[in-house]
């Protein structure tokens, strides 16, 4: 149902929402969050300076015989390099890596022995795929399969050669 209601030949202007929220609150919850951060960190900053002079103070004297440790462990001098187990961090990535790759050009383009006692040679590698191209591959016969022979070659060339038992054609 339609209510009637006087129209009313009054307007009111034109205006922005009273209700908005103002920036000055922002600015202050924004200011009030930063201190806040700034508070927090002072706070655990002395919190964790107390629980560290705390566990010096509670740990036990060493024995004279022990070694005295460095004030600064981060930094390492070249003699204590050698005492670090294997495998070592690299010092040098780039000239390592190129030295690695130096000596595997070696070995892939040199003879040498891989293992004198069983007489196991290694051979380049461009004179490993020539004799590969002239030999092929090793195969290995399969199961079932009698592996090829002379003899067995000549057999089979005999028999197919043979035309004494085949019917003869006509003409």
């Amino acid at each position: 149902m339609i209510e009637d209601r006087p129209i009313s030949r009054h307007t009111r202007e034109v205006e922005f929402e009273r209700e908005d929220l103002a920036p000055q609150p922002i600015f202050i919850f924004l200011i009030a969050l930063a201190l806040g951060c700034v508070l927090v960190y002072f706070i655990l900053k002395g919190m964790y300076s107390y629980l560290d002079a705390y566990e010096n103070r509670q740990q036990p004297p060493p024995g004279p015989l022990v070694e005295q440790p460095r004030s600064d462990t981060r930094t390492v001098v070249p003699g204590d390099i050698t005492r670090f187990p294997q495998p070592r961090l690299e010092s040098d990535e780039r000239l390592e890596i190129n030295d690695f790759r130096l000596q595997e050009e070696n070995k892939l383009h040199s003879y040498g022995w891989v293992n004198q006692q069983a007489g196991v040679v290694r051979i380049p590698i461009d004179r490993a795929m020539q004799l590969l191209a002239q030999r092929g591959l090793p195969t290995r016969p399969q199961a079932g399969v009698v592996p090829a022979s002379d003899v067995n070659t000549a057999r089979e060339a005999a028999q197919r050669a043979d035309t004494s038992r085949q019917p003869e054609k006509q003409k």
